[in-house]
């Protein structure tokens, strides 16, 4: 297979499976005692696991300001300290925090705090520009958004950084912000086998977009780990949007559906999680899945879809078969 894609209009290549830092930035707890993190991670572990991402042909990261409250671009900017030509670098602003509390304090999506945002993320980075720019609140009005495009503009006029985009599940935000936004050349938004989102794809095939694909794998629902997750995990507390967990356990409904699909997605001789992301390759020439990941194990094991290829034809149909009760026509068609 190609592996490696164009990030949209931007003229930036890709690899075709990137990699998703939220995990290894450690803790980030909300004043209410809401875990926002994935609970305690181990610092070396995590810039052997990037290496070896590295190692693999993986050359895209994909990183947040609010991520361990900063701790996760830390990580990313030791680890890849000497070969940032080698790299593409996502990271993504909005969401406020305290490093020195790690403490979750809000959102902002002022232009002012765009630049000061980005202007911190480099510093942790050790970069001097970020590759794409990410607007991070997914429910942000669209209004709100457009407001950001002047200054993200400048941004780019400046070098800072090479293109920018929205995280959001709203195609028509997402329809929106491209159409106003000269430099917009991704959106992501969620994407799995368990929950596809058609109109966003429809979306970034008008727009010549890259379809990043955030919860590729349903936030570890998608892979063989079956231990109770704890009280500092995200997933052991799940907040009302997060709802592949209940109790620290993958949630009946979405259980049931996974073991629908298993033999489906491993035909070939794949793992549950090679399975899952293959399908996304095959579902959208424009997906770029970013898996997060903690160790090395689980970095060999995502980044080997790189050799193994989309999920094969018969394959793929299979799974739509056993999960038509998720699939429905887009409503909604970009214009």
């Amino acid at each position: 297979m190609t592996t490696t894609k164009a990030l949209g209009r931007s003229g930036i290549e890709v690899s075709a499976i990137g990699m998703g830092c939220w995990a290894i930035g450690g803790a980030l707890w909300g004043d209410d005692g809401q875990p926002y993190g994935w609970g305690e991670v181990d610092d070396d572990e995590s810039v052997r696991a990037i290496h070896a991402a590295l190692d693999y042909g993986v050359n895209f990261f994909d990183t947040a300001s609010n991520y361990g409250a900063g701790h996760s671009e830390r990580v990313l900017g030791r680890a890849l300290a000497g070969r940032r030509d080698q790299v593409v670098i996502a990271t993504k602003f909005g969401h406020t925090s305290d490093e020195a509390t790690r403490r979750a304090t809000g959102a902002d999506h002022s232009p002012g705090y765009a630049v000061a945002s980005l202007e911190a993320s480099l510093r942790r980075l050790g970069t001097d520009h970020v590759d794409l720019y990410q607007l991070h609140l997914n429910d942000l009005p669209t209004a709100a958004a457009l407001d950001l495009v002047d200054t993200l503009e400048a941004l780019v006029t400046q070098g800072k950084i090479r293109a920018y985009g929205w995280s959001t599940d709203d195609p028509a935000s997402a329809t929106a912000f491209a159409a106003a936004a000269p430099h917009c050349t991704a959106i992501q938004h969620e994407q799995s086998v368990l929950r596809d989102n058609a109109g966003m794809l429809a979306v970034c095939e008008a727009y010549d977009l890259v379809s990043i694909n955030r919860g590729p794998l349903a936030m570890g629902l998608l892979t063989a780990a079956t231990r109770v997750l704890g009280a500092d995990d995200v997933r052991g507390r799940a907040p009302e949007w997060l709802d592949w967990f209940a109790d620290g356990r993958p949630a009946p409904q979405w259980a049931e559906r996974v073991a629908r699909v298993r033999t489906a997605l491993t035909a070939d001789g794949r793992t549950l999680a090679q399975g899952a992301l293959g399908w996304l390759l095959t579902r959208s020439p424009r997906a770029v899945p970013i898996p997060g990941f903690r160790t090395v194990a689980q970095v060999q094991e995502n980044a080997a879809v790189l050799t193994l290829g989309p999920l094969p034809g018969d394959a793929y149909a299979e799974v739509e078969r056993l999960l038509a009760d998720l699939r429905q026509t887009a409503s909604y068609t970009a214009t």
